[in-house]
């Protein structure tokens, strides 16, 4: 079974739906599943160094104030699934191309899933700027990827064409907001739904597959 997994760094909605799939694969650990990340950014016109969090946040929800009842329902739900959300320390709203790129590399390496979680943590739990190289090739080392060659290939321009194009198929697909997940390129999954819907996608195409 193949998972597309549509998702940004930026989006707290994210990292609670991957720790829920990742609930659903554990339940179902019969079922060998593959995921494959697939780049998607909220807001590709941000700038490369990022901007001020919260100027971003009271701008799209209207105050800084009312963006913090937001994230208390974020809190909540993170908390549930063993999660830390501590958008005080947040500075910068961050353009993740940079960390899309590392996660695709990652991926190579079977370290993607790890990748994408450990820059989740950095940016939501640790408040650290993931737009920035000297943070993404921290990450590296901590899922124990080399980071003088995590840094090589963000030097270069490996991954960035890639990256383009997840943003075009999903485009294609009609994924207009993450996460999205698209079981064996037929079922899709969006938002961070339960894990229980997640066990029931799993369970309907294996099924279908074994029956066939």
């Amino acid at each position: 079974m193949t998972i597309d997994v549509y998702a940004d760094i930026a989006c707290p909605w994210c990292y609670v739906g991957r720790a829920r799939l990742q609930q659903a694969l554990t339940q179902r650990s019969d079922v060998e599943a593959t995921l494959r990340w697939r780049p998607f950014q909220l807001q590709p016109d941000m700038p490369t160094e990022g901007r001020d969090f919260r100027t971003v946040l009271a701008n799209k929800f209207g105050s800084w104030e009312r963006a913090q009842q937001m994230f208390e329902r974020i809190r909540e739900l993170g908390a549930e699934e063993g999660l830390t959300f501590d958008f005080e320390a947040i500075e910068a709203a961050p353009n993740t191309a940079e960390a899309h790129r590392l996660v695709l590399w990652a991926e190579e390496q079977g370290a993607g899933d790890a990748m994408a979680t450990a820059l989740f943590r950095a940016y939501f739990s640790e408040g650290r700027n993931v737009s920035t190289r000297d943070v993404l090739v921290d990450c590296a080392a901590e899922v124990g990827c080399d980071p003088d060659e995590a840094r090589t290939m963000l030097n270069g321009d490996a991954y960035v064409e890639a990256v383009r194009e997840s943003q075009e198929r999903a485009q294609r697909r009609g994924i207009t907001g993450v996460p999205c997940y698209v079981f064996n390129e037929e079922h899709a999954v969006t938002g961070a739904q339960p894990t229980e819907v997640f066990v029931e996608a799993i369970d309907a195409l294996n099924t279908a597959s074994t029956s066939e």
